[in-house]
């Protein structure tokens, strides 16, 4: 099954990632490169969370926002591709090194999916909607 999406859409996506990409780099400006990878894990578990409760939210109520608010900004203000190469470049580090990369890369993904449940557990509270969470494939 194809979708189409509008142009207005399209728009919206583009320009809440442009505003996401801003509010992260703004919180990353005065990071300095060693705790750059700390500074990307608590943006994507923050990240994470907002997208959580903008999803609970708004649901399938308001499209266009959730398009701006969940695809555009908070799709710009998380990384994973930084989260990814950061991590990479852990491998083959002396083993305390790979160890802190394991648990950087362990607290990325758990952190992620739990703030993500509990942004959809308080977005749905806020919304008052009550229900079972949505598939992730939805999520999107």
């Amino acid at each position: 099954m194809s979708s189409v999406v509008s142009v207005r859409t399209l728009g919206l996506v583009v320009a809440g990632g442009a505003v996401g990409v801003l509010a992260r780099e703004m919180l990353l400006l005065p990071v300095d490169a060693r705790g750059l990878p700390w500074a990307t894990l608590a943006i994507n578990i923050a990240g994470s969370l907002l997208l959580g409760i903008v999803v609970g939210w708004l649901d399938d109520r308001h499209p266009r926002a959730r398009a701006f608010l969940g695809t555009g900004v908070m799709g710009g203000f998380t990384t994973y591709s930084a989260f990814a190469v950061a991590s990479a470049g852990f491998v083959g580090a002396e083993p305390a090194v790979f160890g802190l990369a394991a648990s950087l890369v362990a607290a990325s993904v758990l952190g992620g999916v739990l703030a993500a449940f509990v942004g959809l557990v308080i977005g749905r509270r806020v919304a008052d909607v009550p229900g079972e969470l949505e598939d992730p494939e939805d999520a999107r």
